[in-house]
């Protein structure tokens, strides 16, 4: 693959990375529900193997799980990508997330992060959450220490707005911002990217296929059947009326791909990398043959013509959601309906 800078750094990095969230399996608030680690070492060889040179992990996915899973998957891999993990999520004996940023828990978090992924430094460190935002400078003072200090190359952060992002940059350089940004969420658009865009700040955008949604491979069946412990099932994208749009946007990605022999994840995936702010994306993957179904994607490139089509796609859902959902055959009418109650 490619490689493109991130940012003001010397991380020159794939277009696509291997996102490490669902790996870290199930057992706590934001679980994807049960994992084989040896699924997810599989599919980390695989996602490298394509060519792959960056891992997104954090501290809080799985509670540690994901980073452990990381560091035993690149044992004795011989050209190492760079690790990225993230800091600010912190957990109890009973595994309660909460928010912390002040400089003494941040430290505590990179000295277990370097413990868990068996190195010494990490390539890039990202506060996952600005929160709580009175602590955000302090924390940044925090990670800006620990570059100097060698703990860690790079510093970023995650979900930071545009105030937050000049918050962080008073105090010390932002290498990096991780977003979310997909075809159905698409808010970074109108400020955040523009932001880094125009002051050189890397962009690397997380749940580009809307965390599965728009891979293909999710049917309705599907949703209805995830497990229990699994997030999405509270995520407003796999409930209605969002599903049902949603999932007649997954049959437009893959009439698009069609001629080109592209999944709907390569068409997601292809889509979100063509903005220009847009350094690379995170693509997750549970088991092996799931990450050759999106890695196409470093290299797709959509038509005017094709991206048109898809825009166009969205002004007809806005129409249609604008109208309200059709009368139901054999619907009461409202005097009737009132009618009824009064019986």
């Amino acid at each position: 693959m490619n490689v493109k800078q991130l940012g003001k750094s010397d991380l020159n990095i794939t277009p696509v990375g291997f996102g490490a969230w669902a790996i870290g399996g199930a057992g706590y608030e934001w679980g994807w529900g049960a994992q084989d680690d040896a699924d997810s070492i599989a599919a980390i060889h695989e996602a490298l193997d394509a060519g792959v040179n960056w891992i997104d992990t954090a501290a809080v996915y799985g509670l540690g799980r994901s980073e452990e899973v990381v560091a035993r998957a690149l044992e004795g891999v011989r050209q190492r990508p760079y690790v990225f993990t993230k800091c600010g999520m912190v957990w109890d004996e009973q595994g309660e997330i909460s928010n912390r940023l002040k400089a003494e828990s941040i430290r505590r978090e990179c000295e277990a992060s370097l413990r868990r992924l068996r190195v010494d430094c990490i390539d890039l460190y990202q506060i996952h959450w600005p929160k709580p935002a009175d602590d955000v400078e302090e924390g940044w003072a925090m990670m800006a220490a620990l570059q100097k200090e060698g703990k860690v190359r790079w510093i970023g952060a995650s979900n930071f707005d545009v105030d937050q992002l000049r918050q962080a940059q008073a105090v010390a350089p932002v290498t990096s911002l991780q977003p979310p940004y997909s075809l159905v969420r698409r808010q970074v658009e109108d400020e955040i990217l523009p932001f880094c865009f125009h002051r050189h700040i890397g962009v690397i955008v997380y749940s580009p296929m809307a965390s599965g949604l728009l891979t293909g491979a999710m049917t309705r069946e599907r949703v209805a059947a995830l497990p229990a412990d699994d997030w999405r099932r509270r995520n407003p994208d796999y409930q209605e009326p969002l599903l049902s749009r949603n999932l007649r946007l997954v049959r437009l990605l893959e009439a698009i791909g069609r001629p080109h022999g592209r999944s709907p994840a390569e068409v997601s995936v292809a889509w979100v990398l063509r903005h220009p702010a847009v350094t690379a994306a995170i693509v997750g993957a549970r088991r092996p043959g799931q990450f050759k179904g999106v890695a196409g994607a470093a290299e797709f490139r959509l038509s005017p013509r094709e991206v048109a089509e898809i825009e166009a796609f969205f002004r007809l859902e806005a129409r249609r959601a604008d109208a309200g959902p059709p009368p139901q055959v054999g619907a009461a009418s409202p005097s009737e309906g009132h009618a009824a109650s009064a019986r």
